[in-house]
């Protein structure tokens, strides 16, 4: 699902403790090669024979990778081009467990708090915890974020 095809959501449709399911996404080996060359050039990332040598017993994505990834689920499944302003912020980031060749990870967002704006009466602040997770169900990254959100009009 696109932002365009779902329906406008401000901040009171954000309710504590809602969940959404925001898909999966494969991971090839050419991909976390190719993103780690460019972003987060260490060996286990970018070379399949040394990573087999190294900490993590063979080839792994960066976090980063993982955290794009999730993202564009996140923002096209969750927020909505109408209402969101943007993020002042995430809290928490974790990466739990390596991300491999062949991987599908699927997203997950949990609101688990929401809140008026004290000072702009237009706009709430909307926490959402969002899980990543392997086909295995293994979480493999989980971030606190932080979303200002308009009011309804």
């Amino acid at each position: 699902m696109t932002a365009d095809q779902r329906p406008d959501k401000y901040f009171e449709d954000y309710e504590l403790g809602c969940v959404v399911e925001l898909g999966s996404v494969a991971v090839s080996e050419a991909e976390i090669v190719d993103f780690a060359r460019l972003y987060d050039p260490q060996p286990f990332h970018t070379d399949p024979e040394a990573a087999a040598q190294g900490p993590f017993d063979g080839l792994i994505a960066s976090g980063w990778q993982t955290c794009v990834l999730t993202m564009q689920r996140f923002v096209p499944g969750y927020l909505s081009p109408a209402s969101s302003l943007g993020s002042p912020g995430i809290d928490e980031l974790r990466f739990r467990v390596p991300v491999r060749p062949g991987d599908q990870l699927s997203v997950r967002a949990t609101v688990v708090a929401a809140r008026p704006s004290t000072s702009k009466p237009d706009r709430g602040i909307v926490q959402t915890r969002l899980e990543t997770f392997n086909g295995e169900g293994a979480l493999v990254l989980s971030m606190l974020l932080i979303n200002l959100i308009l009011r309804r009009p």
